[in-house]
């Protein structure tokens, strides 16, 4: 193999060679400093060549400076586009960079202080159906709710609370996010996780589907709206809230979920830009993962302690089963009738629960 070959037959250039045995000097502090006859000869080229003043096999050549003329052209080029961007939209730039000052909040593990701040007041559109309110920090769907590490509580190990925390948070998506449930359908999973030899509950939802009222309403439990009247907005439902336990009585399992759900939506067979209104549901249910050895229950589901929640944007007509968002006029009136409240505030406990649950509230934002 010839001087200055590679084992593939390709040559290396003298500068190649160069930087290879500074290097390999520069690299190995403890080796011998004598040039290998190799060095000397490439030193020696180097020497006679025109404009070349090593003072030795260890001369330096500062590097020739690589041209960047493509990376400039294409900085320029994405600069301009920039610029080109700003002309033409510069509400959009604005918010990207609005959006960088304020984070997505951390998830809840405990109840907050205070209610989120204000949002800029900006309509809210198809593409956008949460723009200015909070919620369009808010995480989506299952997300949003958080779920706590596991401990053995009471008749439960470890790995049975952590399922149980898992499947109380199945209910809730059951409940309150399944888009078959939402366009109206019977909620048959979340029931499924319902203890069936609860006797209050079962009959509650015996007749709340067929004849619903104050007292027997499956919005006691459940998110539905028509289909026929009301349409969601996207496929997108924000949620914010927390799961949290202790151990109850006969040492159950006792699971408070504490959960807000935002539902942006529109008239049933509208297009466009037409008005969309935000229904804010915030529910407060408490379960309980019974002892089978103690009470009469079923693997896998839990019995229904209590149940509490507050609506705004929801209707306040008669229980139809169906939460009734109000457009236009309707709107307005509904707004008039209901009790104030800030649906985005969690910082409070939920008003009124059970039958008396406030469906009719006036959400001072929305």
């Amino acid at each position: 193999m010839g001087a200055g070959t590679e084992p593939d037959g390709s040559s290396r250039s003298d500068e190649e060679w160069e930087r290879f045995l500074r290097e390999s000097v520069a690299g190995a502090a403890g080796a011998p400093r004598e040039p290998s006859a190799r060095a000397r000869e490439v030193a020696r080229r180097l020497r006679a060549e025109p404009g070349r003043t090593p003072d030795g096999w260890r001369s330096h050549t500062p590097a020739r400076p690589k041209r960047r003329t493509g990376w400039y052209a294409a900085g320029l080029f994405v600069s301009l586009g920039l610029l080109a961007v700003v002309a033409l939209a510069p509400g959009r730039v604005a918010g990207l960079f609005a959006g960088a000052d304020s984070p997505p909040p951390a998830a809840e593990t405990a109840r907050p202080t205070g209610a989120p701040p204000a949002a800029a007041a900006q309509r809210p559109t198809r593409e956008e159906p949460f723009r200015g309110s909070p919620a369009a920090d808010w995480a989506s769907g299952a997300e949003g709710i958080t779920v706590p590490k596991a401990e053995a509580v009471g008749w439960m190990s470890a790995a049975e609370v952590e399922r149980s925390l898992a499947l109380s948070r199945d209910f809730l998506l059951a409940a309150g996010l399944d888009r078959g449930v939402l366009r109206g359908e019977r909620p048959e999973k979340a029931i499924a996780l319902i203890n069936p030899h609860q006797k209050d509950v079962q009959d509650l939802l015996k007749t709340a589907f067929l004849t619903p009222s104050e007292k027997n309403d499956p919005l006691l439990l459940f998110s539905r709206f028509q289909p026929s009247r009301t349409q969601l907005v996207g496929d997108t439902v924000k949620t914010r809230g927390r799961l949290t336990y202790q151990e109850g009585e006969h040492g159950a399992l006792r699971v408070t979920a504490d959960v807000t759900f935002v539902y942006p939506v529109t008239r049933a067979g509208t297009s466009g830009d037409d008005e969309i209104v935000r229904t804010i549901v915030r529910r407060e249910l408490v379960l309980s993962w019974d002892d089978p050895a103690k009470v009469i229950t079923e693997p896998g589901t839990f019995s229904v302690v209590s149940y509490k929640y507050d609506m705004t944007n929801g209707g306040c007509g008669a229980p139809t089963g169906y939460i009734t968002p109000p457009f236009g006029a309707d709107r307005r009136a509904d707004e008039a009738a209901g009790t104030e409240i800030d649906p985005y505030d969690r910082s409070a406990p939920v008003g009124q629960g059970g039958p008396a649950a406030d469906r009719c509230g006036k959400a001072t934002r929305s």
